[in-house]
């Protein structure tokens, strides 16, 4: 199954980005792992740069895929919650999994409202690199958990 995350921007640099690539890296074990970083919308007004990122990312949609937004107005999952969507998604037949992530300035509404799922880490607004780092490692810990590994303590 691929692991993929889709997000308006540039990859990041320091610190945060390391602490994502560790993740992703741990991923690859079990999982194959995609980002792709697409190009950010500099347009003005700000609905009209979130609709032209929106475009961007549902090009980079692919089928068989199951579409998941990280929305401050989604559904917050625990661990084991994540772990369960993960082995049925993986038991669905499903080739993988895309997570999109918003630029600076969010998601569309409408992309949002289109997505299959929509996954809050919570009411704080995080910055670009940390969300990274928190959904590669969720995703890890998920992993983790559904293979009986001691990370998830």
């Amino acid at each position: 199954m691929i692991l993929r995350l889709l997000h308006p921007g540039s990859a990041g640099r320091g610190p945060l980005a390391l602490a994502a690539d560790g993740y992703k890296k741990r991923l690859t074990r079990h999982f194959r792992v995609e980002e792709d970083f697409l190009k950010a919308s500099t347009r003005q007004p700000a609905a009209v740069a979130l609709a032209e990122e929106a475009d961007r990312v549902r090009g980079a949609l692919r089928p068989r895929q199951r579409f998941v937004v990280l929305a401050v107005d989604g559904e917050p999952w625990s661990s084991p919650a994540l772990a369960e969507r993960l082995a049925g998604w993986m038991s669905a037949g499903l080739t993988g999994v895309t997570f999109a992530l918003g630029s600076a300035e969010g998601l569309d509404p409408a992309l949002v409202r289109e997505a299959d799922e929509r996954w809050s880490f919570g009411p704080l607004t995080l910055p670009h690199d940390l969300a990274r780092v928190v959904l590669w490692e969720q995703l890890y810990r998920a992993g983790t958990i559904l293979r009986g590994e001691p990370y998830h303590k």
